[in-house]
C-alpha cells in the first residue's frame, strides 16, 4: 500500500516562476494556434464576410455585441432589450476602448478564442498546487481545445462561454491554494473570483454552491483547523442572494475583521454556524429550485390561467438528451480518452482528496446525458487533468525503469499527445458556418436605413439578435425572450392566414409597448388581448382574429423578416401556436420538404420514399396515395422577379409547391399553404395587407399596413 501511495505521489518539481510562466505561454499559444485552423478554412469565403471581416458563428453573440455597441455609442432606444448592463457587453466595450485601432467585428470574432484559452492558466497553477507544474501543463494542453470546449470558445463563437469555464477553474485554483496554505489573502481572492464568476453568468451560482458543499466536506474530513473553517465563511458570501456590491462590502469587512481580530470561538461552533446559515439561507431553497427546472419538468408548461403553451426546452437541440458516445467524444475526444480520464481523475482524487472540490463541475459535465450538449464543457478540464495524471504516471514508470529524467518528459508528453490527437483531428473537420451570410446582412443593413430605431421586426427568435445588431431595430422575441407564451403570438403570425397574421402582429406590438410603458411585468400578451376583446375561450379569440377587427393604434412600424432558412425550421415555428391552448393537444398538420430525385414522363420520384404521379394527380407516400389539391411552381427570372403558376387539381388533398430555383418541393396541407410565411415568401402574395420592402430569393422583408 505504501508503495502504491508513493507511486501515485506527484514528484514536486520546484520550478521557478519563469519556467512556470513559460509553460503557461506555451500552452496558451498552442490553444490559440489550433483555433486558427478554423480561420484558415473559412477566412476567405466571401459569404461568411461582411465589409471585409469574418462574421461570428453564434446567434447569442449578437446579443452581447449589441450591448457593447450601444455602450460605445452611449445610446440605445427604450425597451430595446440591449444588454448594456451585462458583464459580457461591458467587458467587450472596455476592450474595444482599450484597443481603439481594432475593428469591432474583428474583436468579437477573435475575443472568444483569446479569452477561452486562458483556462490554461489555472490548470497549470492547479498542477503546481498539487506539486507538479508539469502535470498542470499537460492538462492545460488538452483542456483548452478538447472537443466541446473548442466548440464554445473557437474564433467566432462569441458568447459568455468564453469565460464560463475559465472563471470557475480560476476559483477552484484559489480554493485549493487557500486550503493548502491557510492564506487569508487567498481566502479573499477565492471569494472575489466566485463573486465575479456568478456576476458573469448567473448559472455559475450552482458551481459556486457545489464548491462550497465540497469544501465543507473536505474541511470536515481532512482539515478541521480554525483557518480552514473560517475560509468556509468566505465561500459563503458569493452564494448569498444579494447584490454584488453588498457581497464585496461584506467580503471586505470579513477580511479585515479576521485579519485584525483574535477569534477565540471553538471551531466546532463556527462550523455549525456556517452549515446552519447555508442550509437556511441557501441550501434548501436551492434544492427546491433545482427540482423545478425545465430539465426535471419538461414538455408543455401551464400558466396560472390554465393555458397550455409549448415549451422551448422541447425544441433546443443543445438541451436535449445525448448518447454516451456523444458524451465521451465531446468531453475527451474519444472513448479511450474519457475512460482513462475518469480513471486518472479517481486516482488523483484518492491521492489528493482536495481535487474532489472540482466534483460539481465533473457531475454537471456528465449531466449532459440528460441536460444536453451545453453541459459537457464543465467536465472537460478535469477529464483532461485525469488524462494528464495517467500520462504522468506512465512517465514516472518509465523514469523508474530507465532512470533518465528526459524519458519521463518524453513518455508523459507522448501519451498526452495521444489524448490530444482525436480532438486536434476533429478541429480540422469542424467547420462552423456564420449565423447569416453576407446576403442576409446586406438586407438588414438596407433595412437599417429604412426603418426607425423604435420600429419592430417580426421574425423567429433564432434571428432576433442579428436583426437587432445589424438593423438596429426592436424585435418581439429573441434568444432570451422566447418562452412558450412569448413565442405564441409570433408563431401564430407566421403560420396563420394573412388577415390573422396582420392582426396578431399589431396586437403583439401594441401590448409589448403598452406593458413596458406601464411597467406591467406580465408577458402573457394573449391573455391581455383576450381581455381587451372580452373573450374567455382562447380558441374562439384566435378564430376572431381572421376577421376585420378594430385594432389599437400603434406609432411603431412593423416589418416581417422572412429568410429562406426559416423554411427548414417552419414546422418547429408552427409547433408553438398550432395547438389547443385549453388542453395542450397539438394538431397534425403536414409539412414535408423534399427534393426531386428522378423525373419520368408521368411521375417525379422524390426523397423519403415518395412519388408524385402527374397523370393521376396524386402523391404516393409509402403505400398511401393522396390526391393533390393544388399544384404550384415558382422560379426567379434573371432580373430577380418571381414567376409563379398555381393550379387547382382537386377539391381536397395535399398541396405540392415546386420551388424550381431551390430545387426543392414542399408537400403541405392547406394550413401551411395559406400561412403568412408561405404566402409572403414563396408566392409574394400580400393580400393587400403588407407592403414589399426588400425582395430577393434569399430574404424578403415586408411592412405591415396599419
Amino acid at each position: 500500500m505504501n508503495e502504491l501511495k508513493q507511486f501515485l505521489q506527484l514528484e514536486e518539481d520546484k520550478l521557478n516562476w519563469k519556467i512556470v510562466l513559460l509553460l503557461i505561454l506555451v500552452a496558451y499559444t498552442f490553444n490559440i494556434a489550433v483555433r486558427y485552423i478554423y480561420i484558415s478554412y473559412v477566412g476567405d469565403i466571401p459569404q461568411f464576410q461582411w465589409q471585409g471581416h469574418l462574421m461570428i458563428n453564434n446567434n447569442d453573440g449578437y446579443f452581447w455585441a449589441e450591448g457593447a455597441r450601444d455602450i460605445l455609442a452611449k445610446s440605445h432606444q427604450v425597451n430595446d432589450l440591449s444588454p448594456i448592463n451585462m458583464p459580457a457587453s461591458i467587458l467587450t466595450a472596455a476592450i474595444a476602448k482599450f484597443l481603439p485601432f481594432l475593428n469591432f467585428d474583428v474583436l468579437i470574432e477573435y475575443l472568444p478564442g483569446f479569452l477561452g484559452s486562458l483556462v490554461v492558466v489555472p490548470m497549470v497553477l492547479i498542477g503546481r498546487n498539487l506539486g507538479s507544474t508539469w502535470l498542470g501543463f499537460l492538462a492545460s494542453l488538452l483542456s483548452g481545445m478538447a472537443w466541446s470546449y473548442y466548440h464554445r470558445t473557437m474564433f467566432g463563437y462569441y458568447d459568455t462561454d468564453m469565460l464560463v469555464i475559465t472563471l470557475p477553474v480560476f476559483a477552484l485554483w484559489a480554493i485549493i491554494w487557500s486550503l493548502m496554505n491557510k492564506n487569508i489573502y487567498f481566502f479573499f481572492i477565492a471569494s472575489l473570483i466566485e463573486i465575479l464568476m456568478i456576476k458573469w453568468h448567473s448559472g455559475l451560482f450552482n458551481i459556486a454552491n457545489g464548491f462550497f458543499i465540497m469544501s465543507v466536506i473536505y474541511v470536515t474530513i481532512f482539515s478541521r483547523d480554525k483557518n480552514s473553517i473560517l475560509f468556509l465563511l468566505f465561500l459563503l458570501i458569493p452564494i448569498l442572494h444579494i447584490d454584488i456590491l453588498y457581497k464585496i462590502i461584506i467580503l471586505g469587512l470579513l477580511y479585515v475583521t479576521i485579519l485584525k481580530a483574535d477569534i477565540k470561538i471553538d471551531i466546532k461552533y463556527i462550523l455549525f454556524i456556517v452549515i446552519g446559515l447555508y442550509l437556511v439561507i441557501i441550501g434548501l431553497p436551492w434544492i427546491q429550485n433545482i427540482l423545478k427546472t425545465g430539465y426535471f419538468t419538461r414538455a408543455i408548461t401551464n400558466t396560472d390561467e390554465g393555458l397550455k403553451y409549448f415549451s422551448v426546452v422541447n425544441t433546443v437541440s443543445e438541451a436535449s438528451h445525448i448518447s454516451y458516445n456523444i458524451l465521451a467524444h465531446r468531453i475527451s475526444g474519444s472513448w479511450i480518452g474519457i475512460i482513462l480520464g475518469i480513471v486518472g481523475y479517481i486516482l488523483l482524487s484518492i491521492r489528493y482528496p482536495i481535487i474532489l472540490i472540482s466534483l460539481p463541475m465533473v457531475v454537471l459535465g456528465f449531466f449532459a446525458i440528460r441536460g444536453g450538449l451545453r453541459f459537457t464543457i464543465f467536465a472537460v478540464p478535469f477529464m483532461a487533468l485525469g488524462n494528464a495524471y495517467v500520462a504522468y504516471l506512465f512517465g514516472k514508470l518509465s523514469y523508474k525503469l530507465l532512470e533518465k529524467k528526459v524519458i519521463f518528459y518524453l513518455t508523459s508528453f507522448s501519451i498526452m499527445a495521444m489524448f490530444i490527437y482525436p480532438n486536434y483531428k476533429h478541429i480540422h473537420r469542424y467547420i462552423m458556418p456564420t449565423v447569416f451570410n453576407n446576403n442576409s446582412i446586406s438586407v438588414l443593413n438596407k433595412l437599417k436605413f429604412i426603418a426607425k430605431r423604435d420600429d419592430y421586426v417580426l421574425s423567429w427568435w433564432d434571428y432576433g439578435y442579428p436583426i437587432r445588431y445589424y438593423a438596429d431595430v426592436k424585435t418581439l422575441i429573441d434568444g432570451a425572450k422566447h418562452s412558450g407564451k412569448v413565442n405564441f403570438p409570433v408563431s401564430f403570425a407566421l403560420t396563420r392566414d394573412l388577415v390573422s397574421s396582420r392582426n396578431m402582429a399589431i396586437l403583439d406590438t401594441y401590448f409589448t409597448e403598452y406593458n413596458y410603458n406601464h411597467k406591467i411585468k406580465s408577458r402573457d400578451y394573449l391573455k391581455d388581448m383576450m381581455k381587451k376583446y372580452n373573450f374567455k375561450d382562447p380558441n374562439d379569440f384566435l378564430d376572431y382574429l381572421s376577421t376585420d377587427i378594430k385594432l389599437p393604434k400603434i406609432k411603431e412600424n412593423i416589418y416581417y423578416y422572412l429568410p429562406l432558412k426559416m423554411m427548414n425550421i417552419f414546422p418547429t415555428v408552427a409547433a408553438f401556436s398550432d395547438l389547443n391552448l385549453l388542453n395542450g393537444k397539438r394538431n397534425n398538420h403536414i409539412f414535408i420538404g423534399t427534393k426531386p430525385v428522378k423525373q419520368g414522363r408521368n411521375f417525379v420520384l422524390l426523397n423519403n420514399n415518395m412519388k408524385l404521379l402527374l397523370d393521376r394527380g396524386t402523391i404516393l407516400i409509402g403505400n398511401q396515395e393522396i390526391p393533390v389539391h393544388k399544384m404550384a411552381i415558382t422560379s426567379y427570372l434573371k432580373d430577380g422577379k418571381l414567376r409563379k403558376n398555381i393550379q387547382t387539381i382537386s377539391n381536397q388533398g395535399l398541396n405540392v409547391i415546386f420551388l424550381q430555383s431551390y430545387n426543392t418541393i414542399l408537400i403541405v396541407d392547406d394550413f401551411y399553404f395559406n400561412s403568412a410565411y408561405i404566402q409572403l415568401f414563396v408566392f409574394e402574395n400580400t393580400g393587400g395587407l403588407f407592403e414589399p420592402v426588400i425582395l430577393n430569393p434569399m430574404v424578403k422583408v415586408y411592412k405591415v399596413k396599419k
